[in-house]
């Protein structure tokens, strides 16, 4: 009992989705650097943010190689010292470089680079979840049940620090430069490299694996894995779930900023609130809704995201101004609530991808996951770009916004056709070994 008081697992894993979900924080800095700083067009700084998002694709190769390949002898706590380190240097080089030095190539390229080393300290974590969720436990219910708890303890985590990031975003960025703001990411990064480095892995306690693999082994293992129908197709329909939506947040970012001349400090208390909604779904989820069956639960959460589309639309539109709701209002509550309900449905989704994962594959599966859907918002970026250039919606004119919104919203309910796609039952709850 005492030894298990001293497992550093939690600490380690709450700090990192900490740090995780304050990213936001220098992200919104980038946001204002690239409209303010560089004077880019609402397309270009959507297409520059969605390209940024390219390493996350990679994420299966880093998860085969830290399954595989291990570092000093661990796999897991090297893998998210890397990361972080990439991302330190990332946001130290963006904060210390003369402002002329940076142009859009500059800081695309340190961009990718940041996002490179958050993708892989996401990978290792995100394995590290999978692979804790499994510890032995004297019953099979607790067994069953406690992946899905740590999986909400790590949302929940990472929405507290998405929180404290956009509350703290929203005011910093009336009163410091861009700059300043990637600086004190850039230290926080530091010290997270400390904190990581100190820790053993042998002191996380965690399920002894049978053997080592290879790479060659665990890609095999990998395929293997993604060939199980359950698994393959429900992966598929997320992944076109997101796919599909022409995505239109550059725009909108230029239409509140620019159009509705909404303070940073509104638009970080929506983002505030959104986390605020998350941090309550990871405890209504974990309390009350694991029994309830993925497909019911999934599908359930993207109609519910075409219909806050349409209400996106009727705010553009400025109905609600005619019933006495301010636009302030709307975008911290609506809006802020309509931007993570992209992400409610990820958590019940990789709870139930851990429980159908196989032993030895975790980090391979839950990165490929990641990177499918870190592929899916990419095509849905892009898309976006084009369906703004086809409406002719930019930092001028938005009057054809709404019928872009209404785009999104008719495809977001597409792959409700195809929901059969995902199980209605969790199949490894039916037997554990």
């Amino acid at each position: 009992m005492h030894s298990k008081a001293r497992n550093p697992l939690r600490p380690l894993l709450g700090f990192g989705f900490l740090v995780q979900g304050f990213r936001c924080f220098p992200w919104m800095a980038v946001n204002f650097f690239l409209k303010d700083g560089l004077r880019v067009a609402p397309s270009t700084l959507q297409l520059l943010q969605t390209s940024a998002n390219l390493p996350m694709v990679g994420k299966p190769f880093y998860g085969v190689v830290s399954d595989a390949v291990y570092i000093r002898g661990e796999h897991r706590i090297p893998y998210i010292a890397i990361g972080v380190l990439l991302q330190a240097m990332s946001w130290l080089f963006i904060a210390l470089l003369p402002q002329s030095s940076i142009s859009i190539f500059t800081f695309s390229v340190l961009l990718l680079l940041g996002n490179l080393g958050a993708s892989i300290a996401e990978v290792a974590n995100d394995a590290l979840v999978a692979e804790a969720g499994r510890q032995p436990t004297s019953t099979t219910s607790t067994k069953r049940t406690s992946s899905g708890e740590l999986q909400s303890f790590a949302w929940m985590l990472g929405s507290v620090g998405g929180a404290i990031g956009n509350l703290l975003g929203g005011i910093a960025i009336n009163q410091f430069s861009p700059k300043t703001m990637f600086l004190v990411f850039g230290l926080l990064l530091i010290t997270q490299l400390f904190l990581t480095v100190a820790i053993r892995e042998s002191s996380l306690d965690l399920p002894k694996s049978s053997s080592k693999s290879s790479i060659q082994k665990q890609l095999s293992e990998l395929s293997v894995t993604l060939r199980k129908p359950e698994i393959s197709y429900s992966i598929a329909w997320f992944a076109l779930s997101y796919a599909i939506i022409p995505i239109l947040t550059g725009t909108m970012f230029f239409y509140q900023t620019q159009y509705l001349k909404l303070d940073s400090s509104i638009l970080g208390l929506s983002k505030v609130f959104g986390q605020a909604a998350m941090i309550i779904w990871s405890a209504s989820y974990n309390k009350w809704l694991k029994s309830v069956p993925p497909r019911k639960l999934i599908s359930a959460l993207q109609a519910t995201i075409a219909v806050f589309m349409v209400s996106d639309a009727l705010f553009v539109k400025q109905v609600y101004r005619n019933f006495g709701v301010s636009d302030t209002v709307y975008v911290v509550f609506f809006s802020g609530l309509l931007e993570v309900l992209f992400l409610f449905k990820v958590l019940p989704f990789s709870v139930l991808m851990a429980q159908l994962c196989p032993p030895g594959c975790e980090g391979s599966l839950m990165a490929f996951l990641m990177s499918a859907i870190a592929l899916a918002a990419i095509v849905s970026g892009y898309l976006g770009v084009a369906l703004a250039s086809f409406l002719g919606a930019s930092a001028q004119d938005f009057s054809k916004l709404p019928n872009g919104i209404l785009i999104q919203a008719a495809c977001t309910i597409v792959p409700l056709y195809w929901s059969s796609w995902i199980p209605d039952y969790i199949k490894a709850s039916k037997k554990v070994d």
